[in-house]
């Protein structure tokens, strides 16, 4: 059988899809079957790393089936990269293979992706065969496909794959179709692993973890680290990652004791690891849709610890092969660990169940399920009418035959509550980001249109530069003397470490970049982690650092509250025009009720009425003490002094700041002290839930409001002037927060993985021993 197998992906970006053409093409070839891989090619150079944001392509061998198309794109898709042919010149050479190569069947791998197999569906007239790897619920992106033509394209294919039960729910949920599952291969060594030897606790030897995965969230790598952090302190443990560099973890783990990031390796590297390893972690966030590396795990004798998630469901027998643990559950994942760690029988249960477990995916078994597919598509035949042969030909009739299945709604695979209220949660949330930018654009379209761009120019124009770079150094002064009030903060929280005014200047500087640059409060857990790691001991410091911000945010507070009172002094209260202020003004009001009220709530003893309250309860407790911790500068006259003077007078600053610009627009006649004081007020009040990066549009917004309703300004003066102060704002950010992330040795990215990943891992106290054994543990 002369077959063609067809392939988006990359030859030399190998990903699951590439590895498993390859190893079906080989397998293929053994049996005498003439095969040729039709996909594109990245030759190792500049070139190819520039079209793929840097990343080199591996320098793999040409081999004689491969029939090249040409280089790729790097695009983001499904929270990794895909790397996708994008020039005409890749879809003519495969049409002029296809045309020429007198094929019996051609086999499409992930047919949905562009260019080359989206356009085969329509070009080619040899029987066709798709093979689905991909499982996504992304109703936005599949949707889009289904709108320009997938659901007809897809009906040329004479007989559908789906490398799992995940893949195939996509298939027929978005697109319609019969689904043949027929999983991915594995290659299983030639002499069958035997179990390991379940060694005693007493020899105290470690738990040998593997992970196997390139260093994309998706993979879930920070929760591994954060998991395996918590486990070395309880069982004796060491790590193998295997795709990741030392550069990758870092960002994330400051304390590499048992970590080994062996960085790409060879296959056979690869395999070793995985056959000397007790256990596999596959700690994916989701996006699977089969787990190769699951599979190789099993071939190799070695159990493993995957996320519970559609895909990996499908693979992991849970008890038997391996563990399901909640997708993103850090704490979850180390138990889980720590269990096996300490159950040596049960890992060897494990191990023998595993490589039984692997013949089901062995590449013989599943090269005759292929075969077989091929076989039925070709048995086809092609409708006898023009009438019907057209239907087909146009995708309003299915290749195969039989009756078409329309796409339909199918029940998530999502089956633990965590996971489907997460996912309600994400599409919440996107759905009210899009309403939110929709109604941006609408509002600033009205405004553009009310105010004029013309007038919007004139008044940014008519600033004064000088004026201007004085606010900038006021802002970048009160961001100096806000440090300074931290710093007091900081030796009173931790009396015992040497605290330098330098490690709150570094952090100040860098937490206001991050809260500058992302849509989210990033910030404040990015300074709390820089001052940490700079202190030394981030995991027991730096619970009692991120308590020290409440200190500083009452005092922010107060700082609120002394401006709430300027501006309502400013302004006349029974002329109809303060409404907004007031609007404003509740906000910190109930900011000081919720952190005085919350730890007397919180230490009430209430019951609760559930085990996810109680841990709720307790871990709010536990941050009580902690604040209780960052306090404590209010018990000491000479810090709380400092402190106190400082933040407040930061924020005077600051106000002198917003009061300098006014006078850059001329418009301090009018709009004086008090409206710098109201407008300070206002833009961080709506800053305390930012909906995009430094809070864009609400922050002019906010400014407009203010100033137009309480003080008279017109609306192109007002715009204008949020305009300019929030570019002050963000250059104070970018002039102090770049340089000091450079002397930190740290990049934007290490910075914002380590913020999102902060809260360390903390596990109970180990079990207590079975009746006749005592553990014996040497950490």
């Amino acid at each position: 059988m002369r077959i063609a197998l067809v392939s988006p992906y990359s030859w030399t970006y190998p990903g699951g899809v590439t590895r498993h053409i390859e190893s079906l093409a080989r397998e293929l070839l053994e049996r005498g079957h003439d095969v040729r891989v039709l996909a594109p090619y990245d030759p190792c150079d500049r070139i190819s790393a520039r079209l793929h944001r840097g990343h080199w392509p591996e320098d793999r061998p040409m081999p004689d089936f491969l029939v090249p198309l040409g280089r790729t794109v790097g695009f983001p898709a499904n929270g990794a990269v895909s790397n996708l042919a994008a020039s005409p010149s890749a879809i003519a050479r495969a049409r002029r293979e296809l045309e020429t190569g007198g094929y019996d069947v051609v086999h499409i791998h992930e047919p949905v992706a562009p260019l080359v197999g989206w356009d085969t569906l329509c070009s080619s007239d040899v029987p066709l065969v798709g093979t689905f790897h991909c499982y996504s619920d992304n109703a936005v992106s599949n949707g889009i496909a289904s709108l320009i033509g997938a659901r007809r394209r897809l009906n040329q294919l004479k007989a559908r794959i789906a490398v799992s039960e995940a893949a195939a729910w996509t298939g027929v949920r978005f697109y319609g179709g019969r689904y043949r599952v027929v999983p991915n291969g594995v290659d299983l060594p030639a002499v069958r692993p035997e179990p390991p030897a379940a060694r005693p606790l007493s020899d105290a030897a470690p738990l040998r973890i593997a992970f196997v995965g390139q260093a994309v969230e998706r993979k879930g790598l920070p929760i591994l680290l954060r998991a395996f952090e918590a486990l070395r302190d309880h069982v004796p443990a060491e790590l193998t990652l295997v795709g990741v560099t030392d550069e990758d973890v870092r960002p994330i783990l400051e304390d590499l004791r048992g970590v080994t990031a062996l960085g790409k390796v060879d296959d056979a590297t690869k395999e070793s690891v995985l056959r000397d390893a007790d256990v596999l972690a596959a700690p994916s966030l989701g996006g699977e849709s089969f787990g190769m590396v699951l599979t190789e795990a099993f071939a190799h004798g070695t159990p493993v610890v995957a996320s519970d998630i559609p895909g990996y469901r499908d693979v992991v027998r849970e008890g038997v092969d391996g563990v399901l643990v909640p997708r993103g559950d850090a704490t979850a994942l180390a138990e889980a660990l720590r269990d096996l760690g300490l159950d040596p029988e049960r890992r060897r249960a494990m191990a023998v169940a595993a490589v039984e477990h692997a013949d089901r995916y062995a590449w013989p078994r599943v090269a005759d399920e292929v075969l077989e597919t091929y076989r039925e598509a070709i048995a086809v035949k092609d409708p006898e009418t023009f009438r019907a042969r057209l239907a087909v030909r146009s995708g309003l009739r299915v290749a195969d035959g039989l009756p078409r299945i329309p796409a339909t709604h199918l029940a998530s695979l999502e089956t633990d509550v965590a996971n489907r209220s997460r996912a309600g949660r994400a599409a919440l949330r996107r759905a009210a980001m899009a309403l939110a930018l929709l109604a941006g654009i609408a509002a600033s379209f009205f405004a553009l249109q009310r105010i004029g761009i013309s007038r919007i120019g004139d008044s940014l124009l008519a600033s004064s530069p000088p004026w201007v770079l004085a606010a900038l150094g006021l802002m970048c002064l009160s961001m100096v003397i806000r440090a300074v009030a931290w710093h007091a903060i900081l030796q009173a929280a931790l009396p015992s470490a040497h605290i330098k005014r330098s490690d709150a200047l570094q952090g100040t500087f860098i937490g206001v970049l991050m809260s500058a640059t992302l849509p989210a409060r990033l910030g404040e857990p990015a300074r709390a982690m820089i001052v940490a790691r700079r202190i030394g001991r981030p995991k027991e410091t730096l619970p009692v650092v991120a308590g020290s911000l409440v200190a500083q945010t009452l005092l922010n507070i107060v700082a609120l509250l002394v401006l709430g009172v300027t501006m309502f002094s400013t302004v006349h209260y029974f002329d109809g025009r303060h409404a907004a202020l007031i609007a404003f003004a509740v906000a910190p009001v109930a900011m000081l009720l919720a952190v005085l009220v919350a730890p007397a709530l919180l230490r009430s003893g209430l019951p609760s009425r559930s085990e996810r309250v109680a841990r709720v309860v307790k871990q709010a407790r536990a941050a009580s003490a902690q604040v209780r911790d960052g306090l404590a500068v209010f018990r000491s006259p000479r810090l709380g002094t400092i402190a106190t003077v400082a933040q407040l007078g930061a924020w005077g600053i600051q106000w002198m700041s917003c009061y300098v610009l006014l006078v850059a627009f001329g418009l301090d006649h009018n709009a004086g002290i008090g409206a710098a004081a109201a407008v300070l007020f206002a833009v961080n009040v709506t800053a305390v839930l930012p909906a995009t990066p430094s809070n864009v549009g609400v922050f002019q917004a906010a400014c407009v409001a203010v100033l137009t309703h309480a003080y008279g300004v017109g609306y192109a003066d007002a715009l204008g002037y949020g305009i300019i102060l929030q570019a002050v704002e963000i250059a104070t950010a970018v002039v102090m927060g770049t340089p000091a992330l450079l002397r930190e040795g740290l990049t934007w990215k290490d910075v914002r993985l380590r913020a999102m990943h902060v809260s360390p891992v903390e596990l109970p106290p180990l079990p207590a021993p079975r009746s006749g054994e005592a553990y014996e543990l040497d950490v």
